[in-house]
């Protein structure tokens, strides 16, 4: 199928708008050609995920070349920002980062900035920086940041890649397939819920727990049984949780998200037999990710960065307690986020009780595996079930509590406690 382009889009395939600008038509193309696109559709916002442990050298240096053309052929067309990246250069040093990773994500950094790339360095911009509106067409990156647009509010975005979402800030477009389409945003499968989350951990639990049932990228579950709306920050936990295990891009609450008034506005025909969870269902999950033993070394609040009201509840909790010299506890959140909490005091109690707050990282994206080495880390708690999920995979045996556990667990030096 051969993609129809506008005039302009022709024209910056052809290179009359530089070599950078044709590089992503290219690319773009060809990506729109895998999917059976049909043309493409502008698009009001990016969202990149390219921190370094992705990209690699190569990558920075490819970025470096966009830079070295003139600004008319290199800079960004619509206003894009970045996810976490793979350093805190205010406080890596407290992790025992190698400088060599240091090096390369400064590089990175100041290649970004130089298209034009706001360094906002954050999974929760749909709760920070620019949240996208209904029917908005959007380039992001991030599985927890997409699913949130997609579905909570309703915007509509394909998981983009690094390679994809540089593509779409340099025209302003991505291919029109997917979850751009009206009728791939339909209901496919249907859960009904009979034991209400009570918090973080249980909303992202409850998200593994469906995501693991899902079979295909294009999937969409359909969620009913919840009796009171979820908070952002609960519905982030489960939304982050569900892409991570599941893959998915975007689901349907019935009652709750705004596609979904009801079973037969995202169902066409009757609605599909339900998939019923219950209690034993979440209590099974957090056995999977239950502890062996009580060695605990690292306690982490990630995946997603954590909000200002996730900060306050977490110095609260820390409030007057010390960690256990034997356990780091570390928080990741926002630039944004972090100066609000600096100057709320948020920031010195959880560190005067013996935490690390980082800010515009993200725990899995800053080669976890070789601060675990450094740091001896193995034994990994924390409240967000998207982490235990990917921490598994770079040598972490990983646990899953609500927040005050971990706490406990911190301060106690032990899971368990």
């Amino acid at each position: 199928m051969t993609m129809r382009l506008t005039e302009h889009e022709q024209e910056m395939a052809a290179g009359l708008h530089g070599p950078p600008r044709k590089w992503a038509m290219e690319m773009l193309m060809k990506v729109g050609t895998v999917f059976d696109a049909e043309d493409l559709v502008e698009i009001s916002q990016v969202h990149l995920m390219a921190d370094t442990e992705a990209t690699g050298e190569e990558g920075v240096r490819f970025v470096e070349w966009i830079g070295t053309h003139e600004p008319s052929q290199s800079m960004v067309r619509v206003p894009a920002v970045t996810d976490p990246r793979g350093a805190d250069f205010t406080g890596y040093k407290r992790i025992k980062q190698p400088e060599k990773f240091i090096e390369l994500e400064r590089r990175a950094d100041a290649a970004f900035r130089a298209l034009g790339f706001m360094m906002t360095d954050t999974c929760i911009n749909y709760q920070t920086i620019n949240p996208p509106v209904q029917g908005e067409h959007l380039a992001f990156g991030d599985t927890g940041s997409s699913i949130y647009a997609n579905s909570v509010l309703g915007a509509r975005t394909n998981f983009e890649g690094g390679p994809s979402a540089l593509a779409a800030a340099l025209t302003g477009r991505v291919p029109r397939y997917g979850f751009h389409l009206d009728s791939c945003r339909r209901g496919s499968t249907r859960f009904v819920i009979d034991v209400q989350p009570n918090g973080l951990s249980d909303w992202g639990a409850l998200g593994g727990i469906i995501g693991r049932q899902m079979k295909s990228y294009w999937e969409v579950p359909v969620i009913e049984g919840v009796t009171s709306a979820p908070t952002s920050d609960e519905i982030k936990h489960f939304g982050a949780a569900l892409a991570s295990f599941g893959s998915t891009p975007l689901f349907h609450m019935i009652g709750v998200t705004p596609e979904a008034p009801d079973l037969g506005a995202v169902f066409d025909g009757p609605a599909p037999e339900p998939r019923r969870i219950g209690d034993s269902d979440l209590a099974q999950f957090y056995k999977d990710f239950g502890p062996k033993d009580d060695k605990l070394d690292v306690v982490v609040f990630a995946a997603p960065q954590l909000s200002l009201f996730e900060l306050e509840s977490l110095a609260r909790l820390l409030q007057g307690r010390k960690v256990n010299d034997k356990v780091t506890l570390i928080a990741t959140t926002s630039p944004e986020m972090k100066s609000a909490a600096d100057r709320m005091g948020l920031t010195s109690m959880i560190e005067g009780a013996g935490g690390i707050v980082l800010q515009g990282v993200c725990f899995y994206q800053m080669h976890a595996r070789e601060i675990g080495e450094a740091n001896g880390w193995r034994n990994l708690l924390s409240n967000s079930a998207k982490l235990v999920n990917i921490l598994g995979g770079y040598g972490y045996q990983t646990h899953l509590a609500d927040m005050a556990a971990c706490v406990d667990a911190a301060v106690a030096g032990r899971i368990g406690a």
